[in-house]
């Protein structure tokens, strides 16, 4: 079910995220879209008292609709078609982890590229502890996002098919970086929901 290239780390063995006492872990989880990332997420915080989940998107998708001068600058980056920089979704990660009561986070969508990494690196003053990536065959999670009821209004073959070879281009590079350094734990994200999650959990318990 799993292959994993790092000893599961001691809980709370983690560097600070914000210079203080408090020691923290930062798991980066990374897929395909349709791999299952963010229900696997959703389940570890509802067991885990001490995990707080951030999705990049999400955080990005918020600071837009906030209204401030800083949100009205990325909005009209991203309405012209600009990447955003990867400073300002780092610091949107800072600051969420920084408000956080929780001791260990779960970055998920992040980084989606190599250029994301070496920007956490350099804003954070460190890296995460670990990654999980959750490994799932193409056509499997395009069956996945075709079938949701909920779905993205632009999933459609085309669209999903553009989406994988973003990620493969941009995102597997960070994988296998993560995979040289011992510090990668892949699930194969093809069974159950729940039989995945019997493995995942067991990282932090």
């Amino acid at each position: 079910m799993t292959s994993a290239t790092a000893e599961a780390p001691p809980a709370g063995a983690a560097g600070d995220v914000t210079q203080q006492a408090t020691k923290t872990t930062i798991v980066f989880v990374l897929g395909g879209p349709g791999s299952g990332k963010g229900t696997q997420c959703s389940k570890l915080i509802t067991e885990f008292d001490d995990i707080a989940h951030f999705s990049a998107g999400d955080l990005l998708r918020t600071h837009v609709k906030s209204g401030t001068e800083d949100g009205n600058k990325v909005a009209k980056m991203m309405q012209e078609g600009q990447i955003v920089p990867s400073s300002v979704t780092v610091g949107l990660l800072k600051e969420a982890m920084r408000s956080s009561e929780k001791t260990k986070f779960l970055i998920d969508g992040f980084p989606r590229n190599v250029e994301n990494r070496e920007a956490f690196e350099k804003v954070m003053g460190r890296d995460c502890d670990f990654i999980v990536f959750f490994d799932c065959p193409e056509e499997v999670m395009e069956q996945r996002l075709l079938g949701r009821n909920e779905g993205r209004a632009d999933d459609n073959i085309e669209t999903i098919r553009k989406r994988f070879k973003v990620f493969v281009d941009s995102s597997i590079p960070v994988v296998q970086h993560y995979e040289a350094k011992g510090k990668a734990y892949k699930f194969q994200a093809t069974s159950a929901p729940e039989l995945i999650y019997n493995d995942v959990r067991r990282l932090f318990m």
